[in-house]
């Protein structure tokens, strides 16, 4: 990922919202001259752990990607996968050692994100279900939510304000991901903090129709500025009516 040590690159991932006919994925549109089976799901994958520096992922059995995913590094977009219960193996990819096993039944033609959280030796697969389902571009305004994966046994305020927004103070648990929230188009803020050992703020511009998720990571304790705390965020995609 391009200077992934200062910022999450912002990735569009386009996709539809078809009534009666779930999801579309981008790489199965008519227009490409694929023939890609119906009964696939989409999973983007985050490694979000700040000690594990090189990170891999299988489903059952068969990798995810050809190359590791750094801290901070995630899939880049969705990635087609078969749907089901499947046994989800995070490992180093430079030693192939385990570092978190579970399970999880992927719905078809659904979205789906995976985040490795944790720190220190302790780790986990935590996946989420993207309910883009309930979304609409209708309105003109923008979605965030955010995942708190700072590994700390706190529970700090994260607030986001700006953009017109009434504002989103909630108490956030380490591994909790907020459903998406509709806010209007232009700069926002989001910030988290126990007012202790958490404290750190973000802004940035998000538009009309798109989807975004706000990273909350670091560990608390590091003052190197990789892997000490930061806000990063992508956008997960356009949606259609």
């Amino acid at each position: 990922m391009r200077n992934a040590r200062v910022f999450m690159q912002r990735i569009l991932f386009s996709f539809s919202l078809v009534a009666a006919a779930g999801i579309l994925f981008t790489a199965c549109k008519k227009d490409n001259g694929s023939n890609v089976p119906n009964t696939v799901s989409g999973l983007m994958a985050f490694n979000l752990a700040p000690d594990v520096s090189s990170l891999g992922i299988s489903l059952s059995g068969n990798k995810l990607t050809n190359n590791s995913l750094d801290f901070t590094n995630f899939t880049g977009n969705y990635l087609q996968i078969y749907p089901g219960e499947r046994t989800i193996e995070s490992y180093d990819f430079a030693t192939d050692s385990a570092i978190a096993s579970s399970t999880f039944n992927f719905e078809n033609d659904k979205f789906f994100s995976l985040f490795l959280i944790g720190n220190k030796g302790v780790y986990q697969n935590l996946v989420v279900k993207d309910d883009f389902d309930s979304l609409s571009s209708a309105s003109g305004q923008a979605y965030i939510r955010y995942i708190n994966a700072i590994p700390d046994s706190t529970a700090p305020t994260v607030t986001i304000s700006g953009s017109d927004s009434t504002g989103n103070n909630t108490v956030s648990s380490f591994g909790s991901v907020s459903p998406f929230t509709a806010v209007s188009p232009g700069d926002i803020t989001i910030g988290a903090s126990n007012e202790s050992t958490i404290s750190v703020t973000r802004t940035f511009s998000v538009e009309s129709g798109k989807a975004y998720t706000a990273l909350l990571l670091g560990d608390p304790a590091s003052s190197d500025s990789t892997t000490a705390l930061q806000i990063k965020y992508i956008e997960n995609g356009t949606l259609s009516n």
